[in-house]
């Protein structure tokens, strides 16, 4: 009786079927499963039959409706689209390690080779404040010419600019010309010592004017470094308190530079290259005239005389070259804060400080006693305990 009730499948269920099984992925196919035949209940033949077709068709019906979906998963299944990870490649990796490494070599060596010309010009030369004027000078025509002969793109800037500047640059001239004056009276290797107390200096005025607070470990971090500073100034056998007195002013001055270009600075689109060049150009204006009134230029006639008597044409080599490697390692630095972090700048600084320290003893032939170096080393130390502390 239920063989008369199948109905056979239509050639256009068959034509659905077979663009269905063509639609899916080989991948998605699977083998329909045998029928397996009763030959001892030949009754159930037929209803197998029946089922078979009804599913068949059910199939079609459903494939045919997400036939789209089928395709869309095949298609995407066979593109090749990489997939992007915020990794560097080895070669980049590299490439950064070395761009990284010739900034540091190359700061180190301007910033040696500038501090040793420079001790030689003020020991020949004591007038600190036109020594300091000479530097901007230099710099500052250095980057004019670069911007006039299309070298370097010249920053556009506003007003705006130059008013959130002018903190920074007095702070700028204040610490360059304290430093100049410490280094015109002590070794530069001890003006070094007493500049690496710098973060000291930093957590005492952030503190106090701007309301911070700083974990644990950067307090302690002090101690070594107050106390190296402390050990070296009390052994240096070549002790000056307008030395003394000049690098710890400087300390201070830059740390308020650096606090006032953070403030004043945020979002504004100028390289750290031309950022320098407008700074020292604002600090000059701002420091010729106290040059000009503390020194003035009869005692500079009379000075640079008794200099090039006694050096003899060299000594103009030694102003050129102390106020040209001024500019460029100064210039450097801030463009290396384009490509690292800050933590890896004052990594890079303290290891710059005992460069110029070894370097000014080697050449200078500095008399250094033992707790003196120890006083210097324990200073450097805390230093770099404080960089990895505050990071």
């Amino acid at each position: 009786m239920m063989i008369s009730s199948i109905k056979p499948v239509s050639s256009s269920s068959l034509t659905a079927i077979a663009g269905v099984r063509r639609s899916i992925p080989a991948k998605l196919q699977f083998s329909p499963l045998p029928v397996t035949r009763n030959f001892q209940n030949p009754n159930l033949l037929p209803q197998k039959r029946l089922l078979s077709a009804q599913n068949l068709s059910n199939l079609s019906l459903a494939a045919a409706q997400r036939n789209d979906v089928f395709r869309v998963g095949a298609y995407e299944a066979d593109r090749s689209r990489p997939i992007e990870i915020g990794i560097d490649a080895p070669d980049e990796q590299s490439g950064q390690k070395v761009k990284i490494g010739i900034y540091f070599a190359t700061w180190w060596a301007l910033n040696v080779v500038f501090n040793i010309y420079n001790k030689k010009v003020l020991n020949a030369f004591p007038y600190p404040w036109l020594t300091s004027t000479l530097s901007l000078a230099c710099g500052s025509l250095m980057m004019l010419v670069s911007w006039v002969t299309r070298v370097a793109d010249a920053p556009k800037t506003d007003l705006d600019f130059w008013k959130t500047l002018f903190p920074v640059a007095v702070a700028h001239t204040i610490g360059h010309v304290a430093a100049t004056v410490s280094m015109s009276k002590v070794a530069v290797s001890f003006t070094h010592i007493i500049k690496s107390g710098e973060p000291a200096f930093s957590v005492l005025v952030s503190s106090l004017f701007l309301g911070e607070t700083f974990p644990l470990p950067v307090y302690l971090s002090l101690l070594p470094i107050i106390g190296g500073c402390a050990l070296a100034a009390v052994t240096e056998l070549n002790f000056n308190m307008i030395g003394f007195m000049g690098a710890m002013i400087s300390n201070l001055a830059f740390v308020f530079r650096n606090i006032f270009s953070k403030k004043g600075m945020k979002g504004k689109s100028v390289s750290g290259m031309n950022y320098y060049a407008c700074l020292s150009m604002m600090s000059l204006l701002i420091l010729t005239p106290f040059a000009i009134a503390v020194e003035g230029p009869q005692m500079w006639a009379a000075g640079w005389q008794n200099a090039v008597s006694q050096i003899g044409p060299n000594f103009v080599w030694w102003v050129v070259a102390q106020s040209v490697f001024y500019h460029l390692y100064n210039q450097v630095s801030y463009m290396s804060l384009d490509q690292i972090s800050p933590l890896t700048f004052s990594v890079g600084n303290t290891m710059k400080r005992i460069s110029v320290i070894v370097a000014s003893i080697i050449i200078f032939q500095n008399p250094v006693k033992p707790v003196n170096a120890l006083g210097a080393a324990i200073a450097i130390l805390g230093t770099f305990i404080y960089s990895q502390a505050k990071q």
